[in-house]
C-alpha cells in the first residue's frame, strides 16, 4: 500500500484519538450501532432518504478504496433489509435512543482516551470511523484495503 494513499492519511490521523485499548474497544461496538441508528433516523423520515445516504457515502468510499466501499456496502445493505424488517413504528424510538446511547458511550470513550473526537476537526471523520473499524476486521483477516 502507497503511504500517500487519502485512505491511509485519514486512518492514521483518526488513529490518534484511538491508541487506547478500552475507547477502540467502546468505537468497534458504537461505532456499526451509529450506523444503523442514523441509518434508522433517515429511515423514519422516509426509507428513500435512507438509501440517498447511502449511496453518497458508497460513492464517497468508492473514491477512498474500493474494498472498504465493498464492505460498507455489504455492511449498510443488512442495516437497511433489518430495519425494512423492523416494524415501521419501532424504528423510530429504537433509533433515537440507541443513537443517544452509543453516542455517550463514544464521549465516555475519548473522555477515556484523553482526545477529543476526530470530527471535532473535520467532519470527515464521521464517515472514516467505520472504515476505522471495518479495517481492524480487513487486518484480522489479512485483506487489502
Amino acid at each position: 500500500m502507497p503511504d500517500n494513499r487519502t485512505i491511509d492519511t485519514l486512518l492514521a490521523q483518526y488513529s490518534e484519538s484511538h491508541l487506547n485499548p478500552t475507547n477502540e474497544v467502546i468505537h468497534f461496538i458504537c461505532v456499526p450501532v451509529i450506523v444503523f441508528t442514523l441509518l434508522g433516523l433517515l429511515w423514519a423520515v422516509h426509507p428513500l432518504v435512507a438509501l440517498a445516504f447511502t449511496v453518497a457515502a458508497m460513492v464517497y468510499y468508492f473514491k477512498l478504496s474500493k474494498p472498504f466501499a465493498l464492505g460498507m456496502l455489504l455492511m449498510a445493505s443488512a442495516m437497511l433489509a433489518i430495519l425494512a424488517a423492523l416494524p415501521p413504528q419501532a424504528v423510530l424510538p429504537l433509533s433515537v435512543t440507541v443513537f443517544v446511547l452509543a453516542w455517550i458511550g463514544q464521549f465516555i470513550g475519548h473522555k477515556i482516551e484523553g482526545k477529543k473526537p476526530s470530527f471535532f476537526d473535520d467532519l470527515r471523520f464521521l464517515l472514516i470511523g467505520p472504515l476505522f473499524v471495518l479495517g481492524f476486521l480487513y487486518r484480522r483477516l489479512h485483506w487489502a484495503y
